[in-house]
């Protein structure tokens, strides 16, 4: 294994001419894409807006007790992806692994979507329902590290901003057309005429985007073997290599000498996972509360706000491919720097400027940062990542986001406690926000050698 990516030249060595085949082709770059886009319907509908909260109505038991069974199981979830994301992306650093694992994850993904429609609207299949949306977020989870594992081979250090832009961009596209599908045709006012008797339409709702998950994913899984791939290199300054796959302690063992290597030779690679986790979840509380406030502090209808939503995934798509050609000409950390400072400031706003057309302009132009911080923060960390450990690295990002998720909720919760309006709670997720900035600003600069380029 090695500190320095094949396409980087080392201190005092031309670089060297790309081998043959290396990079991406604009059919490679679609299936990456169509990837993303068709595991957004299961954040979007499955998760977020349709699928949980017909298993927490009424029909499962009172709104408390299904709040909490869901609340457990993911939970639990969570603490599985936090603990073996790492080891499941350290054994899918070869060609024929990675594709194995993204694909065998992906079918499990399907497979718990799909089979969620045996969840009838009766306490009896209450767990039956949760259990299966938590094993899926997992499996979700899990390719994700193996997906993400591919950009830097597939994209090459010249075009890995615009690639992950628009990966970002497609899943916001296609989770939003997926999600409006859904709403329209099978709920309100369901154009598709499915009975709602044994709450058949809601349970259709989970075929469907077992459907679209597999129709947009297949391209890939089908060339995943053929994709491009980054091979560890043998050089003296080098993060060593470790024996490979030797049992879970093995593993955890490895995975902690890679650790102490990487904050040996590129301090820089480690504190980035730190800042990112926090500033990632604070990106995050933006989606997971702009609903919430859109209703309670602004007086949203529900039909404006599923308007809303539609709108800043829109949003947030367009930030995504603006940001992704911005990173590769000014490098992801001046992307993810002024994306931020754009949040902080639009979130400021928000609390002083109050109506229904303070949120749209506000709530959207938060959007639209979110979006180029996401996919600048993918492109920063690969060309971060010593050739060879890509899934292991992409892995400790999964992990590190899971690690510190709860500060945002916490933050919105606690100041809406203390200042008495919900209002309020948008400073919590400011905060987060802040701090991230602060830590990628406190982030070293890579060693020369080490890193692709524009970092």
């Amino acid at each position: 294994m090695t500190g320095q990516h094949p396409s980087a030249a080392a201190p005092g060595r031309p670089p060297r001419a790309p081998r043959p085949g290396e990079g991406s082709s604009r059919a490679r770059v679609l299936m990456w894409c169509l990837w993303d886009t068709g595991t957004s319907a299961y954040n979007a509908v499955m998760l977020t807006f349709v699928f949980t909260v017909y298993l927490t109505s009424p029909a499962f038991g009172s709104s408390e007790y299904t709040s909490t069974v869901l609340s457990v199981a993911m939970t639990v979830a969570g603490f599985a992806i936090a603990l073996t994301a790492p080891l499941i992306g350290q054994r899918s650093d070869s060609p024929r692994s990675r594709a194995t694992f993204l694909t065998g994850n992906t079918v499990v993904l399907v497979l718990c979507t799909g089979l969620a429609f045996l969840a009838r609207p009766d306490p009896a299949f209450l767990f039956l329902g949760v259990g299966l949306v938590a094993v899926g977020s997992v499996a979700q989870e899990f390719a994700t590290v193996s997906y993400n594992a591919m950009l830097p081979a597939l994209a090459g250090p010249q075009r890995m901003g615009k690639v992950s832009g628009w990966g970002w961009g497609a899943g916001y596209v296609g989770g939003i057309f997926a999600l409006a599908f859904v709403l329209f045709g099978f709920v309100t006012p369901g154009f598709l005429g499915i009975p709602t008797d044994d709450a058949l339409n809601y349970r259709a709702v989970a075929l469907f985007s077992a459907a679209w998950i597999l129709v947009f994913c297949l391209p890939l899984l089908l060339k995943a073997r053929s994709m491009p791939f980054r091979a560890s290199i043998n050089d003296a300054a080098a993060v060593p290599a470790q024996p490979r796959h030797r049992g879970i302690l093995g593993a955890y063992a490895e995975l902690f000498r890679t650790i102490a290597a990487l904050w040996r030779v590129s301090r820089a690679t480690v504190v980035f996972l730190l800042s990112s986790a926090v500033y990632r979840d604070g990106l995050a509380g933006v989606f997971t509360f702009g609903g919430v406030l859109a209703a309670g502090s602004f007086g949203f209808s529900l039909t404006e706000v599923v308007m809303f939503a539609v709108a800043a995934n829109l949003i947030a798509a367009l930030g995504a491919f603006v940001g992704g050609a911005l990173d590769d000409a000014v490098g992801p950390r001046a992307v993810i720097t002024a994306s931020l400072v754009g949040l902080l400031v639009a979130g400021t706003a928000l609390l002083f400027w109050h109506g229904k057309i303070a949120f749209w302009v506000c709530g959207l132009a938060l959007c639209l940062f979110v979006g180029p911080a996401q996919a600048a923060s993918r492109t920063y960390l690969g060309r971060l990542i010593p050739p060879g450990r890509d899934g292991e690295i992409y892995g400790l990002y999964a992990t590190t986001g899971r690690a510190v998720s709860f500060m945002a909720p916490g933050l919105f919760g606690v100041f809406v406690t203390l200042m008495g309006a919900q209002i309020w709670g948008i400073l919590g997720i400011l905060v987060v926000v802040a701090a991230g900035l602060v830590l990628l600003l406190l982030t070293p600069r890579p060693p020369e050698g080490f890193t692709t380029a524009r970092v």
